[in-house]
């Protein structure tokens, strides 16, 4: 899993205090305490129609982990109980679109592997492309999303997750969106020489001029400027300075669970106002406010051991996984990430929201979002909550598909100015 390589990326870190939610605000039980959800037809026949797309899967990873980067070796046309994610489970869950991340840790950048070890990933997600195409086809644009999915298959997008992998130059990331990524997180867990994370050192209170001239080259490209894991500073100056809607791939609301890595509300509200998403993620240590508190405990340990260790991550996994061991996570349930689409929903509006579940990057999961097959319990919850079919389709897809039109429009208006 991904979390044990990049300590940072943790539900370990936080700041600040916990929130109960919008639920317990109005006087119902908390999330953790609501039943079962139980699919009804009428669910079944919203999502099975509505083109959802998840922003945020490691399989790359996973399967480079687990099946030394081989799909003969690790067959996800047959079920994977390793994994959150193979093909019987993403046709039983119903995804039509999906962007696969293809993250390497941010201490590549200090052995100069960053942009080799990314090019390794972009091949596993192609390869498995080519070993699977009755089920998945590489889409580029919001058309090919809509045009991939008619045709029954899973539209597959590329999206880099850390502005590591550019290794400071616009050439390389103009490398990465001709081979097919549409997204670039600007940070992962580490702080860069141009940008800010959310769970590092705030060394240049945002971007730098040559951060700025990043987002810039990712409008005029047409590639999405994602903003998960970035602090707030950050999120602020690329929502100043981007012309396109932006993206939190794979974030969620940070007034229900105070974690650095999540959106804040007067964010959010400027989102809305650049016409961007915010597509929540499922990790209990990002969205159970209790998870999230209890990472305040790890940060000091954290910081000594990165200190102790430098980039000796094996060591420092080993330490962070025992004190994990000894203080157990609250993983929640699937009400408590309805509880953050809802806030999202209330603060941004319902436009301004989607699903980014980061499987297969997380070691623990939410109950009844135990993996890919699981999305209609999202469609059912929000039926539950009393959302009209027209917003769950926004919300299971359409807003991001609007999203990347958006950006496409603006990279040809910019294209046609130069």
């Amino acid at each position: 899993m991904k979390w044990l390589v990049d300590c940072a990326a943790l539900g370990l870190v936080v700041a600040g205090v916990c929130f109960l939610g919008p639920r317990a605000a109005r006087g119902e039980k908390p999330a953790e305490q609501a039943g079962e959800i139980i699919v009804s037809d009428e669910a079944r026949r919203i999502h099975e129609s509505a083109i959802l797309i998840d922003g945020h899967n490691d399989l790359p990873w996973a399967i480079r982990s687990n099946g030394s980067s081989s799909f003969t070796r690790m067959n996800i046309a047959e079920p994977q109980p390793k994994l959150h994610t193979d093909i019987p489970r993403l046709r039983a869950g119903g995804l039509k679109a999906q962007f696969w991340s293809v993250w390497v840790p941010a201490g590549t950048r200090h052995d100069g592997k960053s942009l080799s070890t990314t090019l390794e990933q972009i091949d596993i997600v192609r390869a498995m492309i080519e070993r699977y195409p009755d089920t998945f086809e590489l889409a580029l644009t919001a058309e090919d999303i809509e045009r991939i999915s008619g045709e029954g298959k899973i539209a597959s997008l590329i999206g880099v997750e850390g502005g590591h992998s550019i290794e400071n130059s616009l050439a390389v990331l103009r490398q990465l969106y001709d081979m097919g990524a549409r997204y670039m997180t600007l940070t992962h867990s580490d702080t860069l020489d141009w940008a800010d994370s959310a769970t590092d050192d705030e060394t240049h209170g945002g971007l730098t001029p040559f951060g700025e001239e990043v987002v810039r080259e990712m409008n005029r490209l047409g590639m999405l400027v994602d903003l998960s894991h970035v602090s707030p500073a950050t999120m602020k100056h690329a929502l100043r300075v981007t012309e396109a809607p932006i993206i939190f791939s794979h974030s969620s609301a940070r007034a229900i669970a105070d974690h650095p890595r999540n959106v804040p509300d007067d964010v959010l509200r400027l989102t809305a106002e650049n016409g961007g998403v915010v597509m929540v993620n499922f990790y209990p240590g990002f969205v159970v406010p209790s998870a999230a508190a209890r990472g305040k405990e790890a940060l000091p340990l954290l910081r000594a051991l990165k200190e102790k260790y430098g980039s000796d991550t094996d060591k420092i996994r080993t330490e962070m996984r025992n004190w994990a061991l000894k203080n157990p996570m609250d993983n929640g349930s699937i009400h408590i990430v309805l509880d953050h689409i809802d806030h999202i929903a209330k603060v941004a509006g319902v436009d301004h929201v989607g699903l980014g579940s980061d499987y297969d990057g997380i070691d623990k999961v939410p109950a009844q979002l135990e993996d890919v097959s699981t999305y209609p319990k999202i469609t059912q919850g929000l039926l539950d909550r009393g959302y009209s079919e027209a917003d769950i389709r926004k919300i299971l897809g359409t807003n991001l598909l609007r999203v990347m039109r958006g950006a496409e429009s603006t990279a040809k208006r910019l294209h046609s100015k130069s």
